[in-house]
């Protein structure tokens, strides 16, 4: 390219692929200024030097600048300043990196918990299976419970404790009922609330599920029948020898956060057995 001593703002935009109104905007916020303005037509031309400046603009605005933070970077004349405005756009882009993985895990946990609950309704899967669950790590919440399904899964008393000990959570509402007998007759007054930390916790504030084996069962439809699974469940262990412990769980596949139509709730309901 034939190097000139000025190029006007259309063979700007044209030799470094901008448009003449960003051209005009930077002259307005003093990022680029022409270097002359024809008094008579008000025409702004360019030299090469400036011209060069919009690699570097382009190349900032890759790496997450703002015009604002841009136009420091261009006045600063010592590596002192340069390596501040770094390791500051570097601080905010890592934060920006954690809160975006943050929300992808939360988005994809829920995608793959709807494909969960559509496989199991489209093949009718709710056969009691005996099964080893991981030990995983949960937030809790210890509350009263009075058969309200919606109240105790879209809970904001449990929302609040949450941003309480800023953190953040991920998959499924899981409630924990001290005894299945006592849930299964309606008479049960305990609950603890659990889900998946994303953040970091401090011990008290999280307790342990699994590193055992389970009778689990899908539910299929409203939660008001759910007790007919228990009963499904026990059943099922009387006649394969095994013994049901107190203490069960319900891990909500797809319910109130996810839909309306209670026929496509998916519950799965857990007991822990042991060889009778």
């Amino acid at each position: 390219m034939e190097e000139k001593e000025y190029y006007s703002i259309g063979e700007v935009s044209k030799i470094c692929n901008i448009s003449k109104k960003a051209l005009r905007f930077y002259d307005k916020i003093g990022i680029i200024s022409p270097d002359k303005v024809c008094d008579d037509n008000n025409y702004r031309f360019y030299n090469r030097t400036t011209l060069l400046s919009l690699p570097v603009i382009k190349y900032y605005k890759q790496m997450g600048f703002k015009l604002e933070e841009m136009r420091e970077l261009f006045e600063g004349n010592t590596y002192g300043i340069i390596e501040r405005q770094f390791r500051r756009k570097i601080d905010e882009l890592k934060e920006l990196e954690e809160n975006i993985h943050n929300s992808y895990t939360s988005v994809k946990d829920w995608y793959d918990l709807i494909l969960e609950a559509q496989l199991v309704i489209e093949n009718d899967v709710h056969e009691v299976a005996v099964k080893y669950i991981d030990a995983t790590t949960y937030c809790f919440m210890d509350q009263a419970f009075e058969y309200n399904y919606r109240e105790s899964i879209i809970n904001i008393e449990w929302t609040n404790y949450l941003e309480s000990i800023n953190n953040e959570i991920t998959g499924p509402v899981v409630l924990s009922f001290p005894s299945f007998k006592e849930k299964m007759d309606g008479t049960c007054q305990k609950v603890r609330i659990m889900q998946e930390p994303i953040l970091e916790y401090k011990e008290e504030q999280v307790t342990k599920m699994g590193g055992y084996m389970v009778a689990s069962c899908y539910h299929i439809g409203s939660l008001e029948s759910i007790h007919e699974t228990y009963q499904k469940i026990c059943n099922w262990a009387d006649s394969h020898g095994y013994i049901c412990t107190e203490e069960c769980y319900e891990r909500y596949v797809t319910d109130y956060w996810t839909t309306r139509n209670e026929d496509q709730f998916v519950t799965e309901v857990m007991i822990q057995v042991t060889r009778g």
